[in-house]
């Protein structure tokens, strides 16, 4: 008996996988779109102290031939900026690896070979090349040629211009304040129809003011036009070199020691009362493009003098706004130096040493900055400090506090006076580090204007049962397994009833 019941197993199993067979191939399928995987891009802000690495990724679909962009990582290489570098072979190069080691790592090792990379050097490499063009290249080609040593898609590593690092830092600001997409509660990225805000940029050689405009710009040398998300921005944006944090203090000092004379002891009037500090008229001072204007006909780059401060807030405001040319202008209207402007619009976001001036401002005072009476006033409350009343306010050492009365004049009338700020205008800055997970700068917004050049990955695609037909392959199977399971059940009763009753 049991050799007649082995006979029907294997029947049986054959049966069953037939039926499920002829079930999956007859019922119809759909096509699902399978989402694609992530596209990165390497970033290297080489700034003019400092070079900072960004990592990001987005979606390999795009959205309208842009991607949708995030910080995935971001690295800090040890040193100065590249530009420092000058008369040093190899050490620009070397400075760079720890960080692209780092991105080796957090890459996915199959996206590598499609992982564009790319370095932008901003005004400390703008200054070198007006120096020395032939070592600025030579630092370019030695950088480029360590970058394509990586397993990376190297794309270019140039001298930004002034108006381009401007133009991508308003594209970075817009961009995270979701101004130009944003992701909906229905699951899609979706054009917002917001207005877009004007970005502010200080860095340690030069400064940007970058805003969409209607108006007729009258130098067309100061409008840049840029394609994202299917969208058509014209822009106002300019910088102006020099006039970065770091180069504003060398030009103050220069002006300071030119008007006062070349000798052992000058009086800054920016710095707190009975603070001093010995520099070097060459290393220190003479020695940047931004100060010839106020070289000596004769002085020694070797002679170490005493700047002594004397926290006179007049003066120093005085002696900052001699930095700046408001009187001829070419046009209908300028900012300074005879520089077209069209009128300001909109908001602003201010980033870089904007932010952590104000950071300082505010913290220093306790006051809130929204209009130019209350920023006079701050910055007065702040150049009458001592220093031990500085250190101990905002919990940060003297090499940072020494020049932040000097700063804070220089960022009140770069603003009011040079940008034309005022009582209304002013308190629509918003002073940013971060916003959305991502540092504020310009590379954020060159990775995206990069992205409209690396090609589109298409969706994948996959055939996949819709969730009827899939429901009722599943009650089959458990209907045939309940089946089964009776029919063994009853086979089973039937032979112990039989071998009872014998």
């Amino acid at each position: 008996m049991a050799v007649q019941c082995s006979q029907y197993i294997p029947a049986v199993v054959l049966l069953v996988l037939a039926i499920v067979g002829i079930l999956l191939v007859v019922l119809p399928t759909e096509e699902m779109k399978q989402p694609p995987q992530n596209m990165y891009g390497i970033v290297l802000d080489a700034g003019s102290s400092h070079t900072s690495v960004y990592i990001y990724k987005w979606p390999a679909d795009k959205q309208n031939d842009t991607g949708i962009v995030t910080q995935h990582d971001e690295c800090h290489v040890k040193g100065g900026g590249i530009s420092s570098y000058a008369g040093i072979r190899g050490g620009a190069a070397k400075s760079l690896e720890a960080c692209l080691e780092q991105a080796v790592k957090v890459i996915p090792k199959s996206r590598h070979h499609q992982t564009p990379l790319c370095l932008g050097a901003t005004a400390g490499m703008r200054l070198l090349n007006i120096v020395n063009g032939t070592e600025s290249q030579r630092i370019l080609k030695e950088v480029e040629n360590k970058l394509k040593s990586y397993p990376f898609q190297f794309k270019e590593a140039v001298i930004l211009s002034g108006q381009a690092e401007g133009a991508y830092g308003w594209v970075t600001v817009n961009y995270l304040l979701e101004n130009f997409v944003k992701f909906g509660f229905v699951g899609q990225w979706l054009n917002p129809g917001r207005e877009t805000i004007g970005a502010l940029d200080l860095g340690g050689a030069s400064t940007q003011i970058t805003f969409e405009t209607s108006e007729k710009v009258e130098n067309e040398s100061n409008v840049m036009e840029l394609k994202l998300y299917g969208q058509i921005y014209r822009l106002y944006t300019q910088s102006f070199l020099c006039y970065g944090q770091d180069q504003f203090l060398r030009k103050l000092l220069a002006h300071l020691i030119k008007t006062q004379g070349v000798k052992p002891q000058v009086f800054h009037p920016c710095y707190p009362q009975q603070f001093n500090v010995s520099v070097t008229l060459g290393q220190d001072v003479f020695d940047s493009v931004c100060t010839k204007d106020y070289r000596p006909a004769q002085f020694d780059p070797h002679m170490t003098v005493t700047v002594v401060g004397t926290g006179d807030y007049r003066s120093c405001l005085d002696s900052v706004r001699q930095m700046f040319s408001f009187g001829s202008c070419p046009y209908s209207k300028c900012s300074f130096d005879g520089v077209f402007q069209p009128s300001l619009r909109g908001s602003f976001m201010a980033f870089s040493a904007f932010y952590f001036t104000h950071s300082y401002i505010t913290r220093l005072t306790s006051k809130t900055i929204t209009s130019p009476d209350e920023m006079a006033e701050a910055v007065q409350l702040i150049c009458n400090m001592t220093m031990d009343e500085m250190v101990e306010k905002a919990k940060q050492p003297e090499r940072y506090m020494k020049n932040v009365c000097a700063v804070s004049n220089f960022v009140q009338v770069l603003l009011i006076q040079g940008y034309h700020f005022d009582e209304v205008s002013l308190r629509s800055i918003s002073f940013q580090k971060k916003a959305g997970g991502a540092s504020v700068g310009w590379a954020l917004g060159y990775m995206l204007s990069l992205s409209n050049l690396v090609p589109a990955e298409s969706l994948g695609l996959m055939k996949a049962l819709p969730s009827g037909p899939w429901a009722g392959i599943l009650f089959l199977f458990v209907a045939l397994l309940v089946i089964g399971l009776g029919y063994l059940l009853m086979i089973y009763r039937n032979t112990r009833t039989k071998e009872d009753m014998v």
